[in-house]
């Protein structure tokens, strides 16, 4: 069955709708989100996927077929209420009230295909498929960028994770077979192609099967690092500060840990630019050594790898990878490796070898190719 079908199971009436919104891989520009700066997602074929019924109450009810037990519910969604997964899907509702928008009661029944903890952006899957089925049930008339907005307040202030607007952006508006070049200042968007199969070019994606969360701490303390930089340098957010001064702006800098966060925000936006530039001229190839640089920067001045995700990296490069580079807030989850079409199995298989002769859990390995965002699909 279908959510749909297990909708009317479940609840005894049929679902309004259904609706669906794509995880992401992010290309590059990491951490760079809530620092005002340049990113570049695409969307995942990987979808949650949810049908919709209004209720005569104010309550949320939600059930997922990905985990064991009954419905979910929420009676009035407020944070600090805490639901568990039921969050992401509560916090919405709670969002949109809190803005404004009448917003009623609803059953939700939903089934993801993203995987959890990988860096893949699950958690923003399920909230822009709430936020896009409780703009087209209640008629609310938001565009998608006002969407993603919202859903980013809903994970910030509700759920406790400090994330920047990039994973629901991509969620809302991506397109197929282009990857979104997004300035999160003034939230303008471009859509760029991306079509690596025509050019005989695979992106693998590897997830290392370490799990992550944003909400444990580390995540808000490089922002919150991210903002004592932006403050001692006297500019509004580290976008202000220009890569040709750089080691200027470096050398004010208190201490070493906020200046290795000022050097990977202030490079990565210049690496984004970088990958731009290189897309723009049709020199795709070209971009493996940028993704290399940025690992290295995550790595060492951010801090936000792992031994998995170096050792992804590592092997992937050296059995011929163009270029690879952890994806995604850190701590765990998921890598990028961009390869020749003729090498992907053997550079895949180099991967999975690594993993196993460290004795670690063997990686998941699949092919990204960009999706379109989020929509009504019945």
């Amino acid at each position: 069955m279908g959510v749909a079908e297990e909708f009317s199971a479940l609840y005894g009436y049929e679902p309004e709708g259904v609706w669906e919104a794509p995880g992401r891989v992010n290309l590059i520009g990491e951490h760079t989100d809530y620092n005002d700066g340049f990113v570049m997602p695409f969307a995942l074929p990987h979808t949650a996927v949810a049908a919709f019924g209004r209720r005569t109450d104010a309550a949320v009810r939600a059930h997922s077929a990905d985990l064991p037990g009954e419905p979910v519910v929420v009676a009035e969604p407020a944070p600090g209420a805490s639901a568990g997964w039921a969050d992401y899907v509560a916090s919405v509702v709670w969002a949109l009230r809190d803005a404004g928008h009448a917003v009623g009661g609803v059953d939700v029944h939903l089934a993801s295909t993203v995987p959890t903890g990988a860096g893949l952006s699950s958690s923003a899957a399920l909230e822009v498929v709430v936020a896009l089925a409780l703009n087209d049930l209640f008629e609310l008339g938001l565009e998608r960028q006002q969407l993603a907005r919202l859903c980013q307040r809903a994970e910030n202030v509700y759920v406790g994770a400090p994330t920047g607007i990039m994973d629901q952006t991509a969620s809302a508006c991506c397109t197929a077979g282009h990857a979104l070049f997004l300035d999160t200042r003034d939230l303008s968007q471009r859509q760029v192609p991306f079509d690596l199969a025509s050019l005989g070019l695979r992106l693998l994606v590897v997830d290392t099967q370490v799990k992550h969360s944003h909400s444990e701490g580390e995540y808000g303390k490089r922002r919150a690092g991210c903002e004592a930089g932006a403050a001692e340098l006297g500019v509004t957010a580290l976008r202000d500060v220009p890569f040709a001064s750089l080691p200027e702006s470096l050398d004010r800098l208190s201490s070493d840990g906020i200046r290795g966060l000022v050097r990977h925000i202030v490079t990565e936006n210049h690496r984004v630019e970088r990958v731009i530039s290189l897309l723009d001229a049709g020199d795709v190839r070209a971009i493996g050594p940028v993704l290399v640089e940025g690992h290295a920067s995550l790595r060492d001045d951010f801090r936000v790898s792992c031994p998995e995700l170096d050792l992804v990296v590592d092997s992937a490069v050296a059995a011929g990878a163009l270029g690879a580079r952890m994806t995604g807030g850190g701590f765990g989850g998921s890598a990028i490796v961009l390869v020749e079409e003729a090498s992907s199995d053997q550079v895949a298989k180099s991967v999975v070898e690594a993993f196993a002769s460290r004795g670690l859990t063997e990686p998941r390995v699949f092919t990204a190719v960009p999706a379109a965002g989020a929509r009504r699909v019945r």
